[in-house]
């Protein structure tokens, strides 16, 4: 049985979500919910925050300690609010608003963990200072692919486990305060494999190393088989932008080396630290390229993809990173689709995106499946996760509402759920009829227009036909 030896031993570990098997869904959910919240009082935007928490499938039932836990969670690990107790203020972070405008959790994971460190204002503080004391300095995602490429120049494919990741990575000083060569951990992990070595794989034991190798997961950074975690070259470009960046939070640099740590002055840089992981959100370069999610995941897709996306794929000057016209180009070969089957195949020619400029409040203008022409009115809604999400919301813009309220039984909201082992369309007719019947729920949004929150059974759900 492998162990650290005790003078370089120091576990590392970090706020664990209680929701972490549902966690996408909860973070797209949650993410929506802070960016309806203004500036608040601390305690008036947990109090509202908390309300909503309880609304989500399942926490009807549960505890205030445990709403409160959930909250708390998402706050510490996440930065979705920047909670400011000197001055009596949380607003919502950029990380949240970012998830709730662009629905790409791929993009959020890649900056989460782009930003993700120990120690971190995600720990309490007498943690943050048992890092400090210890001398951990310590970027997990960074470092892990730096040994997955070192191990693939010489082992490749070269893949790591969470009990490897746990006992020669996470809980060895000798990485996470000396950094240690990626080559020597490569070895250490040879070595130990062909002396059948084993380590303690206890769930408690290998949990925080299993969370950021999961997390990377979802990032499209790595891809997981049989327990084993292989670096995903799809993307050489953002590997490469890990890799090489220096980004840290030092607003702890100051305190190490001392004898007289505090936990007030710790304390006081928390609003520093979440400031720090919602900074920079601007840039593209984690934007999930849909086409190749699409082509890598469902090779079906490949043959069957529709004209649009051809030209994206071949036009060299088209971004493809941009998820809702993508999502909106696999709804027009759906629609195409649609009507062949209805017999209207010579009709598909008359299935068409609208230009964003002409302002109509739709993306698509589409064809009942009957011979009389009848038009149908589609805003796309695009979500992209690497699990199957389990909630159903989306913005309607103030001009996406008129249109609603104006086209009634014509219009449609196509909300399209894009995952590894799923492509499903949840299609709502008539909006306004719907929260009319208390089918749907709407609020009004801060960011002018409404949200909506709807039940399975208020839509037809489908398979994305292509």
């Amino acid at each position: 049985m492998y162990t650290v030896p005790d003078e370089y031993f120091f576990r590392i570990h970090h706020v664990r979500p209680r929701f972490k098997n549902d966690v996408e869904s909860v973070l797209l959910y949650v993410a929506q919910e802070c960016t309806r919240l203004s500036d608040l009082p601390v305690r008036d935007y947990a109090e509202l925050l908390n309300r909503a928490i309880r609304l989500y499938g399942g926490n009807s039932s549960l505890a205030d300690k445990t709403i409160n836990n959930w909250r708390t969670e998402i706050a510490a690990l996440f930065g979705f609010y920047i909670e400011d107790k000197q001055i009596d203020v949380t607003r919502t972070g950029e990380m949240a608003k970012m998830l709730a405008t662009k629905q790409d959790l791929i993009e959020f994971f890649k900056y989460y963990l782009y930003y993700f460190q120990y120690p971190g204002g995600h720990l309490k503080q007498d943690r943050v200072k048992e890092f400090i004391e210890a001398g951990v300095r310590f970027k997990p995602a960074q470092y892990i692919l730096k040994v997955l490429i070192a191990g693939n120049a010489r082992h490749n494919p070269f893949a790591i486990s969470k009990a490897e990741a746990t006992h020669c990575i996470f809980n060895d000083l000798r990485v996470t305060r000396d950094n240690r060569g990626p080559k020597e951990v490569v070895k250490l992990i040879v070595d130990n494999r062909e002396r059948k070595i084993e380590y303690d794989s206890q769930g408690d034991v290998i949990r925080y190393a299993g969370d950021i190798l999961d997390y990377m997961v979802l990032a499209n950074l790595l891809k997981e088989s049989h327990g084993y975690y292989y670096i995903n070259g799809g993307d050489s470009e953002v590997i490469s932008a890990f890799v090489r960046s220096s980004a840290y939070f030092e607003g702890y640099d100051n305190f190490y080396g001392r004898q007289d740590i505090d936990l007030t002055s710790i304390r006081l840089k928390e609003p520093l630290w979440f400031e720090y992981v919602n900074n920079k959100l601007s840039s593209d370069l984690f934007a999930t390229d849909i086409v190749q999610f699409i082509e890598e995941t469902s090779a079906e897709y490949t043959d069957i993809v529709d004209d649009r996306i051809q030209h994206i794929i071949a036009d060299s000057h088209h971004t493809t990173k941009d998820i809702g016209d993508i999502g909106e180009s696999l709804v027009i070969s759906h629609e195409k689709e649609r009507i062949t089957q209805c017999g209207l195949g010579d009709l598909s020619h008359l299935i068409q995106k609208i230009p964003t400029a002409l302002g109509v409040g739709y993306d698509i203008q589409s064809l009942e499946g009957t011979p009389d022409r009848i038009k149908r009115y589609i805003e796309v809604k695009t979500t992209i996760s690497q699990n199957r999400l389990n909630f159903g919301n989306f913005h309607l813009t103030t001009n996406e509402w008129n249109s609603a309220t104006t086209l009634r039984d014509r219009y449609y909201v196509y909300r399209l759920m894009i995952s590894k082992d799923e492509r499903t369309l949840y299609i709502l007719q008539d909006p306004e009829s719907l929260y009319k019947q208390n089918k749907i729920s709407m609020s009004l949004s801060h960011k002018s227009g409404v949200e909506i929150s709807f039940p399975e059974t208020a839509c037809t759900k489908t398979a994305l036909m292509l």
